[in-house]
């Protein structure tokens, strides 16, 4: 059953991507946002959406709301490019660590310049 839930995980995450660069227009959305993970729950109920986007706060903030506001949009595309018997709600989190790791990669680099 895990199997399950994480290969509809990555597929989700691949479809979610591919929707969200090409289909949608909203102006709110920066070219640079990336989908850093997706957890489906054990019942397909719902899925949270891990996001990242390069930016300042409120850009992050924008992002998140544009997303929020596509989420049923993306919800049927989903449902119609994956075959399930239910379509996970989706619910967007913005996630940090792609920009926490390039600033410790910064720190790094830093610290071996001194050296």
């Amino acid at each position: 059953m895990m199997e399950r839930t994480s290969r509809i995980s990555e597929e989700m995450k691949k479809e979610i991507s591919n929707i969200i660069q090409n289909e949608l227009k909203d102006p709110r959305l920066p070219k640079l946002i990336s989908i850093v993970d997706v957890n489906v729950t054990k019942d397909l109920r719902y899925a949270k959406v891990y996001t990242s986007v390069m930016g300042t706060d409120e850009e992050k903030r924008n992002a998140i709301e544009g997303l929020k506001s596509a989420a049923g949009f993306i919800r049927r595309e989903i449902g119609r490019r994956i075959q399930l018997r239910y379509t996970p709600e989706i619910h967007f989190e913005l996630d940090n660590s792609i920009e926490h790791g390039v600033y410790l990669s910064k720190l790094i680099d830093e610290t071996v310049k001194q050296k």
